[in-house]
């Protein structure tokens, strides 16, 4: 990313956004998902540039800095192995002789190596570098268009933050699959801004942080498995916060996503009370009157009238009624006029 001729080939690449693109960031986040792109070999990353990108800045001899770090991991990892087949190293270190352990001897030198690095790094200008978030695929896309969209137009945007990458999905169906997110930083050695990138990452998106890897290790080939043993990461982020201030920051952000949810959910809530109170109650069954002494011939006379225009409704709807049954409906009817009319007397 440090080269002008790497901008041409992004610019030129479909799956790369950038504000002079002809879609829209929503159109392109809709289009383009993580989890629904598969790299068939051409297509492993999507990116998205963010505001914040100068291409003004002084170019980096990319090239040469890589070859120089590669001849340093070569002798790093050569000197790691004959530490580790020295006899005359003890496995435990000594405060009564001052010997120092195979491991005290082992992280002296990667140390060293890391601090050369960063002499590689920033004698040749190759000092970008970015945060490492790994996101489950059930996840990916909602933290991806999160992040893009607050590179371009949100809290990020505010930061030194100038680009991020999201891998698409292995050709193969792969189990419990994790897709790397980076978001792009100038100056990994910065550290005051590299913070400042963090404590949005925490604070407004409530993401699980990995680390900060520079463009150089990546050239390299310096991960968590390397001979060398030299940490695959320039910063942890225990090295830029603390683990209350980190807790605090994503406590933060998932208070406020939970007052959020729950506001929202109060307008959906009125909303479907009226299509409750709209809802027709289904109609009791009658069940069988019992002879009330009290009845007056009024209200048998009503009763009556309504079973007569219950029968006539269901003539009107088409539906077939046996003679039989109209008969027994007035004979009910009848039956308890009769019964209602002595109980008056």
């Amino acid at each position: 990313m440090g080269k002008e001729s790497d901008d041409a080939v992004l610019e030129e690449y479909p799956y790369f956004w950038s504000k002079g693109s002809s879609i829209a960031l929503p159109d392109f986040l809709t289009k383009y998902k993580p989890s629904m792109v598969q790299n068939d070999g051409t297509k492993p990353w999507l990116w998205v540039e963010g505001s914040n990108r100068n291409k003004d800045t002084a170019e980096s001899d990319a090239t040469t800095a890589i070859s120089e770090a590669a001849a340093l991991l070569k002798d790093v990892s050569q000197r790691v192995e004959e530490i580790k087949n020295n006899d005359s190293i003890p496995m435990r270190s000594s405060k009564k002789t001052g010997a120092k352990s195979k491991k005290d001897v082992r992280e002296k030198v990667q140390a060293d190596a890391a601090q050369k690095l960063k002499d590689i790094s920033i004698k040749h200008n190759y000092v970008c570098g970015k945060w490492l978030i790994f996101a489950p695929a059930d996840k990916v896309d909602a933290i991806w268009s999160k992040i893009a969209t607050s590179l371009v137009s949100g809290p990020l945007a505010s930061t030194c933050a100038y680009l991020t990458k999201v891998a698409t999905s292995p050709a193969n169906e792969t189990p419990h699959h994790q897709h790397v997110i980076c978001i792009y930083i100038p100056n990994v050695y910065d550290k005051d801004a590299v913070t400042d990138v963090m404590k949005v990452l925490l604070r407004n998106h409530g993401v699980n942080l990995s680390g900060v890897k520079s463009d150089l290790y990546t050239g390299v080939g310096l991960d968590s498995k390397h001979l060398s043993g030299i940490p695959s990461t320039v910063w942890k982020t225990a090295s830029l916060l603390t683990d209350s201030e980190i807790k605090d920051l994503k406590d933060a952000y998932f208070s406020e996503l939970n007052v959020t949810s729950t506001s929202a959910a109060k307008p959906d809530e009125k909303k479907d009370q009226p299509s409750i109170a709209k809802k027709k109650r289904p109609i009791p069954k009658r069940k069988p009157q019992e002879d009330d002494p009290f009845a007056s011939e009024e209200e048998a006379d009503a009763q009556e009238a309504e079973q007569k225009q219950e029968v006539q409704a269901k003539r009107k709807s088409g539906k077939r009624f046996r003679s039989s049954d109209m008969d027994v409906d007035a004979d009910e009817s009848d039956k308890q006029k009769t019964k209602k009319k002595k109980s008056t007397r």
